[in-house]
C-alpha cells in the first residue's frame, strides 16, 4: 500500500506540474534577469522533488551497469553465420525440404512457380512478345555504341534475361544490354584497345571485363555488400545520367549522318568539331539523314499517342520494330545503299558460340580491366536495382537487393563465357514491360526465346537495315533519362547535392565519363567528411510543461536553464576526425552563454555542463581523449561536466577508459536527470 500511494504521489506532481507550467509557460519564458534565474531555481527544485533521488540513482546504474556490447569476433562470426552460412536452414526439418527451402532462397522461381496459372502466362507472352519487339532492334544498335558486332547485342539478350528470370527477385525487370553501359565499356576501353585497328583484341577486353563485372557483382550479393552501390548518391546519378544521355546523342550524329570518319572523345566540344568538320566538308550523306530523322519523328509521334491513350501503348512500343522493317525494305527495294547510305550488312546467325578462349587474365591490362569491371558493376547495379524498386513499389512487392546483385553477377559471369557483354535492368524496356501487363519474369524468357528465333532464322533479313535507322532508335530512347523535374527537386531539398549533380552532368558532357564520375563520387564523399569533420552542436533547452530538452533554435519556446549549458552533436562518431572541433565547440557555447547571462544580469555562473550523447553511436580512443582533456578544462573554470543517455558502446568505452569514475561516476539516463542530480546540492 505505502508503495502505492507512493507512485501515486508521484503521477499525481508528474500530473499536475506541467499543467500548471503550462498556465505560467507563456508569461516565465519572458522574464529575464532575477526574476527568469529564481524560476529556473524553483523549476529544479519541483522536478528534484517529483523524482526523487534514489529513484536518480538507479536509473543511472542502469546506465553504468550495462553488460559490455559484442566485441569484434563476435560481430564477425555473427555476419559469416547470417550472411555466407544462414542458420535458417540448419532446423529439425528433414533434408529433402531443408534443401527446397534453400532452392526456394537462390531460386525466387521456386517461390512463385506454385501460383502460376495459365492466364498469367498468357499475360507474360503478350508482354514478352511486345518487349522483344523493341529489344532486338535496341539491342543492334547498343552493341554498335559498345563498339561491338551486331550479334553482340542479340546474344546478350538471350544467356542473361534467361539467367535472371530464374535468380531475380523482381517481376517486372527487363534485362539486356544498356547505353549508358554500352557507352562506358567503348569509351573506358579503347583507351587499352583501338576497336578499329584490332576488333578482336577489343572484344576479348570488353568479355574479359564483363567477366569481372559478374565476379564483383556476385561477391556484392553473397556478402551483402549492398552499400557499395551507394557511392553513387541519387543526386550523382541523376546529373550523370542526363550527361551520359547527351553524349550517346551526340554520338549517334555518325549513324544519322552517314560520317565515315568520327572522333573516338566524347565530350560535347570534340564531338561538335567533328560533326562540324564533317558538314564543312560534305563528308556526310543526306539520305542517311532524311531516313534516320523520318523515323525518329515516327518513333517519337508514337510514342506521344502511346502517352496520350494509354490503350495505344503498343504503338510506342512496336514503332523501332516496325521502322527496322520498312526502312530496310525502302532500302532493299530502291538500293539506297549503292546511293551512300549506310547498312549493317553482315550479321552472324545461330545461338551464342562460347567465348571462354577469348577472355585475357594474362595479358597487359589485367589492372586496368579489373578496375573497369569496378566501376561499370557499380554503375550497372545502381542502374538496374534503381529501376527494379521503381516498379516493385508500383505493385507492392518487395526487391531482395543482395538477390539482385547476386543474380546480376550470376547472369553477367555465364555472359562472358557465351559472347555476351554486360547486361543489366533498362528503364526503357522494364517500362513497356510494365505497360504490358506482364506478371512475372517469364517475360524475359519468352523475350530471350524470341531473339533467338531471330539469331537462327532471321538474321540475313537484317542486311539491308541502315544505320541512320539504329541511330534514330537509340535518340528515341535518350529523353528518359534526362529528368529535369528530379534536378529542380533536388536543387530546392539540397544545395550540395545539387552541386554533385551538375558536377556529374558538366564532368561528362566536357571532359569524359570518367572525369564525371570521379566528380560526383567527389563531391558526395566531400559532403560526408564535411559533416563528419565539422558536425554541427545543438544548444538545448527545455520545452514548457515537460521534460524533453530540445534545440532552442527549432523551439525558441524551449527555456534555458541559467547556470546550465546543454549540448548536443549532430554526429553518430566522437572521432579523430571531429574530436577537437566538438570540444572548442563545447566550451565556445559555454563561454558565450556565460557571457549572455552576464548581459542580461542573470545572477550566478555557469555551473554545469551536459554533454547529450543520444545521437552518438561510438567512439575511438581520439575522441576519449578530448573528452578528457574537455572535463579537465571545465574543472579549471568551475564547471561540472556530466553525461545523458550513452549509448551501448559509448559507455563501454568510458568505463574501459576510467573516464566514468574520472567525472565523478556522472552518467544519467536523461538530461533533466543530469541537471537535478548535479544542482539541487548546489541549489539555496
Amino acid at each position: 500500500m505505502a508503495a502505492t500511494s507512493v507512485a501515486v504521489g508521484e503521477n499525481n506532481v508528474a500530473h499536475e506540474f506541467p499543467q500548471t507550467l503550462q498556465k505560467t509557460s507563456s508569461q516565465e519564458v519572458s522574464r529575464t534577469g532575477k526574476e527568469l534565474f529564481q524560476f529556473s531555481q524553483t523549476l529544479q527544485k519541483t522536478m528534484a522533488s517529483s523524482v526523487p533521488e534514489d529513484r536518480r540513482a538507479e536509473r543511472a546504474q542502469w546506465v553504468l551497469n550495462a553488460p559490455e556490447p559484442p566485441g569484434l569476433w563476435s560481430k564477425l562470426h555473427n555476419f559469416i553465420n547470417e550472411n555466407i552460412f544462414p542458420k535458417k536452414y540448419k532446423s529439425q526439418t528433414p533434408k529433402d525440404r531443408r534443401l527446397f527451402k534453400i532452392l526456394k532462397n537462390v531460386f525466387p522461381i521456386f517461390s512463385w512457380g506454385k501460383s502460376y496459372n495459365v492466364k498469367m502466362f498468357r499475360n507474360d507472352v503478350l508482354a514478352g512478345l511486345t518487349l522483344a519487339s523493341l529489344c532486338i532492334p535496341q539491342s543492334i544498335g547498343y552493341a554498335s555504341l559498345a563498339k561491338l558486332d551486331p550479334q553482340y547485342g542479340l546474344y546478350t539478350s538471350v544467356v542473361p534475361p534467361l539467367l535472371y528470370a530464374l535468380m531475380g527477385s523482381s517481376r517486372d525487370i527487363a534485362i539486356g544490354p544498356v547505353a549508358v553501359v554500352s557507352l562506358l565499356l567503348s569509351v573506358m576501353i579503347q583507351k587499352l584497345e583501338d576497336p578499329d585497328a584490332n576488333p578482336v583484341a577489343y572484344r576479348g577486353l570488353v568479355l574479359t571485363v564483363t567477366f569481372f563485372v559478374g565476379v564483383f557483382q556476385a561477391a556484392f550479393g553473397m556478402l551483402r555488400l549492398g552499400f557499395l552501390v551507394d557511392l553513387l548518391s541519387h543526386a550523382a546519378i541523376v546529373g550523370f545520367m542526363a550527361g551520359a544521355a547527351i553524349i550517346i546523342g551526340l554520338q549517334q550524329l555518325k549513324g544519322l549522318l552517314g560520317i565515315s570518319k568520327f572522333t573516338n572523345k566524347t565530350d560535347i566540344i570534340s564531338v561538335l568539331r567533328a560533326v562540324w568538320r564533317s558538314v564543312h566538308h560534305s563528308e556526310w550523306n543526306i539520305h542517311n539523314f532524311i531516313l534516320g530523322c523520318s523515323f525518329l519523328c515516327f518513333i517519337l509521334t508514337t510514342r506521344f499517342l502511346g502517352r496520350k491513350k494509354k490503350k495505344l501503348f503498343w504503338l510506342s512500343t512496336t514503332a523501332p520494330l516496325v521502322s527496322v522493317i520498312l526502312s530496310t525494305l525502302i532500302v532493299f527495294l530502291t538500293r539506297a545503299d549503292e546511293h551512300g547510305v549506310k547498312i549493317v550488312k553482315h550479321i552472324q546467325s545461330g545461338l551464342n558460340p562460347s567465348s571462354i578462349n577469348e577472355l585475357q587474365f594474362n595479358g597487359a591490362h589485367t589492372a586496368e580491366v579489373v578496375k573497369i569491371g569496378l566501376v561499370v558493376a557499380v554503375i550497372a547495379l545502381t542502374e538496374a536495382i534503381a529501376v527494379g524498386r521503381s516498379f516493385a513499389s508500383l505493385k507492392g512487392y518487395n526487391l531482395d537487393g543482395n538477390k539482385e546483385m547476386l543474380a546480376m553477377g550470376v547472369m553477367n559471369l555465364a555472359g562472358s563465357l557465351s559472347s555476351c557483354y554486360v547486361a543489366t535492368g533498362s528503364f526503357s524496356r522494364t517500362a513497356v514491360n510494365f505497360s504490358a501487363g506482364c506478371e512475372t519474369v517469364v517475360s524475359n524468357i519468352v523475350m530471350a526465346v524470341t531473339v533467338i528465333i531471330c539469331l537462327e532464322f532471321l538474321t540475313r533479313l537484317l542486311y539491308f537495315t541502315p544505320i541512320a535507322i539504329l541511330a534514330s532508335i537509340i535518340l528515341s530512347a535518350l529523353p528518359g533519362l534526362i529528368d529535369l523535374n528530379e534536378a529542380h527537386r533536388i536543387w530546392k531539398l539540397d544545395k550540395i547535392d545539387f552541386l554533385a549533380c551538375i558536377g556529374a552532368f558538366l564532368g561528362v558532357l566536357f571532359v569524359s565519363v570518367e572525369i564525371g564520375l570521379l566528380v560526383a563520387v567527389g563531391i558526395s564523399f566531400a559532403k560526408v567528411v564535411l559533416l563528419a569533420i565539422q558536425p554541427g552542436t545543438e544548444i538545448l533547452g527545455k520545452l514548457p510543461g515537460t521534460d524533453i530538452f530540445v534545440d532552442i533554435h527549432q523551439y525558441p519556446v524551449a527555456v534555458q536553464i541559467p547556470g546550465v549549458v546543454v549540448t548536443r552533436i549532430k554526429s553518430s562518431l566522437f572521432c579523430f576526425a571531429n574530436a577537437n572541433f566538438i570540444t572548442e565547440r563545447i566550451i565556445e557555447v559555454a563561454t558565450k552563454k556565460q557571457e549572455i547571462d552576464a548581459k542580461e544580469n542573470v545572477e550566478g555562473r555557469i555551473q554545469l555542463a551536459v554533454f547529450d550523447m543520444s545521437n552518438m553511436m561510438n567512439i575511438d580512443t581520439t575522441g576519449l581523449s578530448s573528452l578528457e582533456e574537455l572535463q579537465r578544462k571545465l574543472a579549471l573554470e568551475g564547471i561540472e561536466f556530466a553525461v545523458a543517455n550513452p549509448r551501448w558502446q559509448v559507455i563501454n568505452k568510458l568505463r574501459m577508459a576510467n573516464f566514468v569514475n574520472k567525472i565523478g561516476r556522472k552518467v544519467y539516463l536523461t538530461v533533466g536527470e543530469a541537471i537535478d542530480a548535479c544542482l539541487t546540492t548546489t541549489l539555496p
